[in-house]
C-alpha cells in the first residue's frame, strides 16, 4: 500500500493518467465513429467538384466567367445553388445558343445526369444556394391536391394558366407549359425562379406547399386524367375562351331570337 501511495504522489502520475484517458477516448471514437463512410463521401464529393470544374471550363466559362463570377454574356453563378444547375442543364436550357431570343427555350439535354450532378457540385462549391430536392420533397406522398390547386391558382395561374398550359407574356416572353415536366424540375423552378419567373423559397411556399402544387399539376395533366373542361376548354387561356363564349354564345342567342320571331310572325298570320 505504501508503494502504491508513493506512485500516486509521483509528479508524472497525473500526466500518465491523462495520456491513458486520451488514448482510451481516441480508440473508442475510432471504433464507434463511421470514419470510413465519411471519408468516402468527402472523397466522392471532392472528385465530383473536380470533374464539374472541368466540364464548366469547357461548356460554361465562356459566358459565366472562369470562376462563375459572370460576364456581359451570362449572369454570376455564385450562390445560385445546385438546384439551379440541375434545372437549367437538366431541361436543356443550358448551355444556351449563341443567339438568344427573348428567353432561353427548353431543348434536348446535352449532358448526362452524372455530368449534371458534377456541374451542380462545382457550382454549389462557389457559394451556398438551394440544393437539389429529394424525391421525398416533391413526391406525391402526403400531398393535398385541393390545396395545391388553390395555391397554384393564387400564385402561378396568372402566367401558366390554371391548368399549367402556359401563356404569353410581354416582349416576346412566355410562361412555358408545365405538362409533362419532371416534378423535380417544377420544384427546382419554384426554388430558384428561372428567367422571368419569381422565386418561391420556403418562407413563401413551404416544402409541403410545393409538394401540393406538384400533386395538383399531376392530377390535371396526368396521362390517366381527362381535361377538366372537356375538349381542352379551360386550358386555352382567357382570350381564346372569351372569344369562344362571345362568338358561339352570342350566335346561339341570335339564333334563338330569330326562331322566336319567326314563330311569332307565323302565329299572327294564322
Amino acid at each position: 500500500m505504501k508503494k502504491l501511495s508513493a506512485r500516486r504522489r509521483h509528479p508524472l502520475a497525473a500526466v500518465v493518467v491523462l495520456l491513458l484517458a486520451l488514448a482510451a477516448t481516441g480508440g473508442l471514437y475510432a471504433f464507434v465513429a463511421p470514419t470510413g463512410k465519411a471519408q468516402a463521401d468527402e472523397t466522392a464529393q471532392s472528385l465530383a467538384i473536380d470533374e464539374g470544374k472541368k466540364l464548366y471550363a469547357v461548356g460554361c466559362a465562356s459566358c459565366h466567367g472562369t470562376g462563375g463570377q459572370g460576364t456581359s454574356d451570362g449572369p454570376s453563378l455564385v450562390g445560385v445553388g445546385a438546384a439551379a444547375v440541375d434545372f437549367q442543364v437538366g431541361t436543356g436550357r443550358m448551355p444556351a445558343a449563341t443567339s438568344q431570343g427573348a428567353q432561353v427555350p427548353r431543348k434536348d439535354v446535352v449532358y448526362t445526369q452524372a455530368e449534371i450532378d458534377q456541374l451542380a457540385a462545382y457550382i454549389a462549391s462557389l457559394g451556398a444556394g438551394p440544393n437539389i430536392p429529394t424525391e421525398a420533397e416533391y413526391g406525391p406522398e402526403g400531398a393535398d391536391i385541393a390545396k395545391g390547386g388553390d395555391l397554384f391558382r393564387t400564385n402561378c395561374a396568372q402566367c401558366h394558366n390554371f391548368t399549367g398550359k402556359g401563356g404569353a407574356l410581354t416582349h416576346g416572353k412566355y410562361a412555358p407549359s408545365l405538362e409533362g415536366v419532371d416534378p423535380k424540375h417544377i420544384y427546382e423552378a419554384m426554388q430558384t425562379g428561372p428567367q422571368n419567373m419569381p422565386s418561391f423559397p420556403d418562407t413563401i411556399l413551404s416544402e409541403q406547399n410545393k409538394k401540393d402544387i406538384i400533386a395538383y399539376l399531376d392530377a390535371v395533366n396526368g396521362d390517366d386524367t381527362e381535361s377538366p373542361g372537356g375538349l381542352e376548354l379551360g386550358g386555352l387561356g382567357p382570350v381564346s375562351e372569351g372569344l369562344f363564349a362571345w362568338v358561339f354564345g352570342l350566335g346561339a342567342l341570335i339564333a334563338v331570337a330569330v326562331w322566336v320571331a319567326a314563330r311569332t310572325a307565323k302565329a299572327k298570320k294564322s
